[in-house]
């Protein structure tokens, strides 16, 4: 005798009755109905996310807009300028619908920029340097952040803040600081420190773009020491592409290339500061921080690589290096909205100290190593 198959099923539900569970094997048309509607939700799943970061996003690249006009006008670095009117509307991040913007715009927004400072320099820029420049970089940069870290420790700032200062002094300023932040284990003084080392660096690069060319002079170096030391010893590209042409076209193209020389160690410092932290993040078994090799580092090097074979239509690899200043500019600008000046005066007068110490390092270090060529 046969018995109808039954669609349905019996079990056992939490107060102790039974409930029935349809167990239909879903049809070509359920499907295709399940889709329609995932679909749907997932569209105004987005709008809703676009809404909620449309109005902090605005207001960071308005921000970012008028810092580019002032800086355009008035000479002083774009990026200062983002932070110093980025605090001026700090009451965007304390409440109301910007808040979720802004957070992206520092964090997400940050990194893409990063990423496309690939577009900036190529393998041939590196390689036409010769050895000898190519290893006081190299050397600076790793001495520079071991001292930052040592004294760092010994001012009891813990070793995260000697990295993060170290690494931006000696690579590329308030990028590196950025970068170098994203991969930094996370902690409640994280964002307190990034924006003061972006703040330091940038006004110190500011000093050293005036100050600096009247070392050049007292010490009567030549056209290419002359580069050599500017663009290992200051800190952003502008400031250094600045100093460097005042002194003589020469000196500000030998100038740019050793910066870009600096800018490219961004990848191998961050690459193994990733391998550190992931290392010991795991044996700790703190998540936090945990990506062994973040995706905009893996996309900075692929960027370097595109430049560097050429295949690259000029007037998109403009587009993509100006687009990486837009991103950093604004990630600053959100920065800045995100800063507490009363937190950052809580700061005190060491991480000052420390700063300032390892940009005179990196100076006396990038001097002795030119004296010692010559």
């Amino acid at each position: 005798m046969k018995t109808k198959k039954s669609p349905k099923k019996s079990e056992m539900s939490a107060n102790g009755k039974q409930k029935r569970v349809d167990t239909e094997i879903p049809t070509k048309e359920h499907i295709v109905e399940a889709e329609r509607c995932g679909f749907q939700c997932h569209a105004k799943a987005a709008k809703v996310r676009f809404d909620e970061l449309f109005p902090g996003i605005i207001a960071s690249v308005t921000v970012a807009a008028a810092a580019t006009f002032l800086s355009e006008h008035y000479g002083a670095p774009t990026m200062l300028f983002a932070l110093l009117l980025g605090m001026a509307f700090r009451f965007l991040s304390e409440g109301g619908q910007a808040i979720a913007g802004i957070q992206f715009a520092s964090k997400t927004i940050l990194r893409v920029g990063v990423a496309l400072l690939g577009m900036r320099i190529t393998l041939e820029q590196i390689l036409s340097l010769g050895a000898g420049p190519m290893a006081v970089v190299v050397v600076s940069v790793m001495l520079t952040i071991l001292f930052g870290l040592a004294l760092s420790k010994i001012m009891g700032r813990g070793k995260r803040f000697g990295v993060l200062t170290g690494g931006s002094v000696g690579i590329c300023g308030a990028s590196a600081a950025l970068a170098i932040s994203a991969i930094l284990p996370k902690d409640e003084y994280s964002e307190r420190n990034t924006i003061f080392t972006v703040i330091s660096v940038t006004a110190l690069s500011t000093v050293a773009m005036i100050f600096y060319p009247l070392i050049v002079e007292q010490f009567g170096l030549d056209h290419n020491a002359a580069g050599i030391f500017l663009g290992g010893t200051i800190h952003d590209v502008a400031q250094v592409v600045g100093a460097g042409y005042s002194v003589s076209d020469k000196t500000g193209d030998t100038a740019t290339f050793i910066k870009l020389l600096r800018v490219a160690m961004l990848v191998p410092a961050v690459f193994t500061l990733s391998l550190i932290f992931h290392t010991r993040n795991k044996a700790e078994g703190n998540t936090a921080g945990g990506v062994f090799l973040p995706p905009f580092i893996i996309f900075f090097i692929l960027l370097v690589g595109v430049n560097s074979a050429g295949i690259t239509p000029e007037p998109i690899r403009q587009f993509i290096v100006d687009t990486s200043r837009w991103c950093l500019v604004t990630a600053i600008a959100a920065l800045g909205m995100k800063t507490s000046l009363k937190a950052l005066f809580d700061v005190g007068w060491k991480p000052v100290s420390i700063i300032v110490a390892e940009t005179l390092f990196l100076a006396a270090l990038v001097l002795g190593a030119i004296f010692w060529m010559s």
